[in-house]
């Protein structure tokens, strides 16, 4: 993909003309409006991208930087965000785009998130906005202190069944593509008629409650014939980080009963993980009704 550049130009389109005093002093809007194209030039994400093989958003980094900052400031979902961009004067005005300009679509977001997450600087967009705001006394004694931000993800969340056999088909995949002899004395152990070869939930009679509950019985003990299989190895890699992830869904929302099976335990496990594609997200909630499925920053 080719890189994004930004249009530095005045137009007569021009949120910022068209505001005028109510882009009000003192605001993050105006801020990221006087102060955008110095806080976030074109190469301000490059590092992210270096070894990207499709090379870097066509986004302009200023727009991405200041979408992703409005929407934390905002607590809006990646959609929303983008939304915003399409009809917000200020969020215009933010990022330096005409008036009407057409946003772009919310999954790029998500890319962008991970690919920041994992670099050397994950905050830089909020250091850098505090070093412009206070040198320009936008901050002024004021401080905005926040318990916490909701980031929403874009996964889907997973129920224990679904999550139970993706990981172990994970452990399978991650076997099978480094040719490791272990991947067949994975199998031996497994008792489940399933060879694991294709992604979401099993075949079962759902309205059935002992059908669902020797499932997940079945699901259980096939995890922990697996996690057996593999005790008396040294795990590196790949491997171990599916190894790991197979042992923390496996015990996280089930419980042997008295009676010898495991089931489905009520409420909800700490710290949960909630999608076998994202082990990063987690279940939150900003008030005792609002809840949501993403990360806190």
């Amino acid at each position: 993909m080719a890189l994004g550049t930004s249009d530095n130009q005045r137009r007569f389109d021009d949120p910022v003309a068209v505001l005028g005093d109510r882009l009000k002093g003192g605001s993050i809007y105006k801020l990221l409006a006087e102060n955008g194209h110095e806080l976030f030039p074109d190469d301000y994400f490059a590092d992210c991208y270096s070894g990207a093989r499709d090379g870097r958003p066509t986004v302009p980094a200023r727009i991405l930087a200041t979408v992703m900052l409005l929407q934390a400031f905002e607590g809006l979902s990646d959609r929303e965000a983008t939304d915003r961009l399409g009809f917000d004067l200020r969020w215009q005005a933010a990022a330096g785009v005409a008036v009407g300009a057409e946003a772009f679509h919310a999954t790029v977001l998500v890319g962008a998130r991970n690919r920041l997450r994992a670099s050397e600087r994950p905050r830089r967009l909020f250091e850098d906005t505090k070093v412009v705001a206070k040198a320009t006394g936008a901050l002024g004694q004021r401080a905005r202190v926040l318990d916490s931000t909701p980031i929403y993800d874009a996964v889907a969340t997973e129920d224990t069944v679904t999550q139970l056999r993706a990981v172990i088909r994970k452990l399978l995949v991650v076997l099978d593509q480094s040719a490791d002899p272990l991947a067949a004395e994975v199998r031996r152990a497994l008792s489940r008629d399933d060879e694991y070869a294709t992604p979401g939930k099993p075949p079962c009679d759902w309205d059935d409650r002992g059908a669902r509950e020797a499932l997940v019985d079945a699901l259980v003990k096939d995890a922990n014939a697996a996690l057996d299989a593999l005790s008396d190895h040294e795990l590196e890699g790949a491997t171990k980080a599916a190894a790991e992830l197979l042992a923390l869904v496996s015990g996280q929302d089930v419980a042997m009963s008295e009676d010898g099976i495991f089931r489905i335990v009520r409420g909800v496990a700490k710290d949960r993980v909630i999608s076998t594609t994202d082990t990063e997200a987690r279940h939150g909630h900003k008030s005792k009704n609002r809840h949501f499925d993403g990360y806190k920053a």
